[in-house]
């Protein structure tokens, strides 16, 4: 019995080759699309999933009253994990992690990557194993590093790394082990790990409860009550700084890093989870489509084998059993087309992996990778299958045999509404990928407040502090730069915030968050910023600058100042003078409004040089000269800039992403469902040949003619635009308001997808309408 079915199914193939292909084509289209972003997929949700521990491990969160608002955030004091440990008996170990970058040099390789300053616990709470080294010990001792498998290759080649020599400024660490790489999988990215105690080295440790500068990640004992462990303590921060720190502490999950890292009035409230679901739901969709077409041309064969069914179901076959055996078809057919998936999937993995960013490779060694294969095509082949299965087998047999079976043209039918869903879809895709385009043009065309132009920077590393004003003077002098300023970090981003800003008049209990820039002096110049009142900082002419600060728009209305200059602001122990104000400007994301800034004068501390280049030479030059200057004072460091303009531009990064997944998706939507047209109406107009030849010899022109067989197919798109709209305007207005600076939803986009799908549609159908069309009459009455 199998052994006939397989056979009808193959000689159905063969005798169709043109739906065949289509039905074959759009499910491994459909298939494909869908194994990719099963692939990412998997990849986002299986972050950090792998360690062992992972039930009981959580990051330390603080929550406190800023501006109003409940914010959360997870940078803490460097005394809060070692005094959890001592008053806690529910902790089975803590670590802290404290990422900074360094050049490294061994031999005469050096190189600028990321260090992650660690305790001891931190490889026995993570499961990164050692290929080399023992992971008990490797951070026991101060001059101990361990580098990853990438690190080693990079710093001594294919010779081996245990026990050889890295020095960090001028500090020597012997390897004692070596990581395998890290996997793309984690929220980690270190690349070398050093011992806890060289914070203290580099003279960056403290204790103090007001200072959240690190990671704290905490390893509760097996048994230990998580919810009640945090109420323990919620307020320890506050007990143990006598109260001037008023924020709480929680625990966040490590199934939960990733994915859900966003909070509202102090509560998780998503995070990446959104596009992993978005994501998700196109996937379904794109595979519902593909199965959608199949279901469609079978049904609309329909006649082709009736008579079989009548034949079978006289002879006895069961309704269920001819289930069975059209099910089987569409599994085998879903099988061919899941072989072709899947090698399309192998070709195009590389180029879709560099469009996400990540690295992806398909497991085959995996027998769970196989078996989730064989699960998706049989699940495929089901749903495909499913309704022209039991649309088949519901065919009455004395109506077929007797002739007297018909196709009916119902005004409502499942395969237009099929019709409609695919189409639905489609516009919606198109929609989301023009807004997500508009929102990133909005944010990048918004005002950032200062000139990336020819700007670029340089981290402070080796002597080029003790060398600095040489440095300045030698550029300047030479015409390779306009303006050089020293800052605490790029302008770029922001690497440090406070709320211990006090001012004459401020309201004790009101709490203000301040993002804290540094320079020591011309960063007006430099950047480009717009002065709204007072002036920048010059050492040269005004010494007492070293302790003035400047503020933004947003923080000298927070401060309520009518007139800033000359107030007096404290930032802790430190005391500045304002002397003046510039217009606010976009360091942090270009989505979201400006927050209150102080920008400190030369009291503060610097991490960054920033450097004007002169418009009169040519870019490359002046690079190639600022080298040389660098080397020159600091020899023993790679010269490593970077340009502001592309830091920037970095920033639309995930939003151009999500538009280019979102637009590529769109267009196989599109294809997906032009290939079910493009099978329907050929088979339309394979079965109306007849009415066809008949209008012709009354005189019916072939747009007519055309027109008539495309109306139906336009009616049924008018409709999925019409669904997809609301559908569309409501998913994007929920996605815009994740965005504080963004776009509105403006009518036009719907009418251009609109547009675009009756356009490509029309183009589909009107092909075959044409072509059956022009056809010769003679021919098709021939037999009339």
């Amino acid at each position: 019995m199998f052994k006939n079915y397989f056979k009808i199914a193959i000689r159905n193939l063969m005798r169709n080759k043109g739906f065949s292909a289509i039905n074959i084509l759009g499910l491994s289209v459909g298939m494909g699309s869908a194994l990719l972003i099963l692939m990412w997929m998997y990849n986002e949700i299986s972050y950090d999933r792998f360690h062992k521990n992972g039930d009981y491990l959580y990051s330390a969160w603080n929550r406190g009253v800023f501006d109003g608002k409940l914010q959360c955030w997870n940078s803490t004091p460097k005394i809060l994990g070692p005094t959890m440990e001592e008053e806690y008996p529910e902790i089975a170990d803590i670590s802290r992690n404290y990422s900074r970058w360094f050049v490294t040099k061994a031999g005469n390789t050096r190189l600028s990557s990321e260090a992650m300053i660690t305790d001891q616990a931190f490889l026995q709470m993570f499961d990164f194993p050692l290929v080399q080294g023992n992971a008990e010990t490797a951070l026991s001792q101060a001059g101990s590093i361990v580098v990853t498998q990438r690190m080693a290759r990079k710093m001594f080649g294919t010779e081996d790394a245990l026990n050889r020599v890295i020095t960090i400024d001028k500090d020597n660490f012997k390897v004692a082990g070596v990581l395998r790489d890290l996997p793309t999988n984690t929220v980690f990215t270190f690349e070398y790990l050093l011992p806890w105690s060289y914070l203290k080295t580099i003279g960056d440790y403290d204790e103090s409860w007001g200072n959240n500068s690190v990671r704290t990640y905490v390893q509760l004992k097996p048994g230990a009550n998580a919810a009640l462990f945090q109420e323990k303590i919620r307020d320890i921060t506050i007990r143990h700084s006598g109260k001037t720190e008023d924020h709480e502490v929680f625990l966040h999950p490590i199934s939960k890093w990733h994915l859900y890292s966003n909070f509202e009035n102090g509560k998780v409230a998503g995070g990446r989870i959104a596009i992993v679901r978005l994501f998700g739901i196109i996937a379904a969709f794109i595979l519902l489509i593909a199965c959608i077409n199949f279901m469609n041309l079978s049904t609309a064969r329909s006649e082709k084998r009736a008579k079989e069914v009548g034949i079978r179901k006289t002879a006895g076959a069961g309704k269920g059993l001819l289930i069975g055996q059209f099910i089987g078809e569409s599994v085998m057919i879903a099988a061919i087309a899941g072989t072709l998936a899947l090698a399309g999937v192998a070709l195009f993995l590389p180029a879709f992996a560099g469009l996400i960013g990540k690295t992806l490779a398909l497991p085959y060694s995996s027998v769970q990778f196989w078996v989730a294969i064989l699960l998706f095509i049989v699940f495929t082949g089901v749903v495909a299958g499913s309704y022209p299965a039991f649309f088949l087998s519901s065919f009455k047999p004395i109506a077929i045999l007797k002739g007297t079976f018909k196709r009916t043209n119902a005004a409502v039918s499942p395969r237009k509404v099929l019709v409609v869903i695919q189409f639905s879809f489609a516009i919606i895709l198109i929609v989301s990928t023009l807004i997500v385009v508009q929102q990133i043009r909005y944010a990048q065309n918004r005002d950032a407040g200062y000139d990336r132009g020819q700007v670029v920077y340089h981290w402070i590393t080796g002597d080029l502090e003790k060398n600095y004003s040489q440095i300045r003077r030698e550029l300047l002098s030479a015409g390779i730069a306009t303006s050089v300023t020293k800052t605490a970090s790029p302008l770029s981003f922001v690497n440090s915030d406070t709320w211990g800003v006090t001012w004459q008049g401020k309201n004790p209990a009101e709490k203000i968050d301040f993002e804290r820039f540094s320079e020591d002096e011309g960063l007006v110049k430099t950047a480009g910023l717009k002065l709204i009142a007072g002036r920048d900082m010059d050492l040269t002419k005004f010494p007492s600058d070293s302790s003035a600060m400047i503020l933004n728009e947003m923080a000298a209305k927070a401060m309520g100042f009518k007139d800033p200059i000359g107030q007096v602001v404290r930032d802790g122990d430190k005391t500045y003078h304002v002397i003046g104000v510039v217009k606010d400007f976009v360091i942090g994301s270009p989505y979201e409004y400006n927050k209150p800034m102080i920008i400190e004068g030369a009291q503060s501390y610097f991490n960054v040089i920033h450097i004007k280049l002169s418009a009169t030479h040519a870019t490359a030059d002046d690079i190639k000269a600022v080298g040389a200057i660098f080397r020159r004072y600091n020899p023993d460091y790679p010269f490593e800039y970077h340009f502001v303009d592309e830091d920037y531009a970095l920033k639309f990064e995930d939003t151009r992403r999500v538009a280019t997944l979102t637009g590529l998706f769109a267009g196989l939507t599109i294809f997906i469902s032009c290939l079910g047209l493009f099978g329907l109406a050929a088979y339309m107009a394979e079965n109306r040949i007849k009415e066809i030849g008949v209008r012709k010899v009354l005189g019916a022109s072939v747009m007519s003619i055309a027109t008539l067989l495309s109306r139906e197919f336009m009616i049924l798109v008018g409709i999925s635009i019409i669904i997809a709209t609301p559908v569309a305007w409501y998913t994007m207005n929920l996605w815009l308001s994740d965005y504080s600076y963004h776009v509105g939803v403006q009518w036009w986009i719907f009418a251009v997808a609109g547009l675009l799908a009756i356009a490509v549609s029309l183009v589909t159908v009107s092909y075959q309408a044409i072509r059956a069309a022009l056809l010769n009459p003679v021919k098709s009455l021939r037999s009339e």
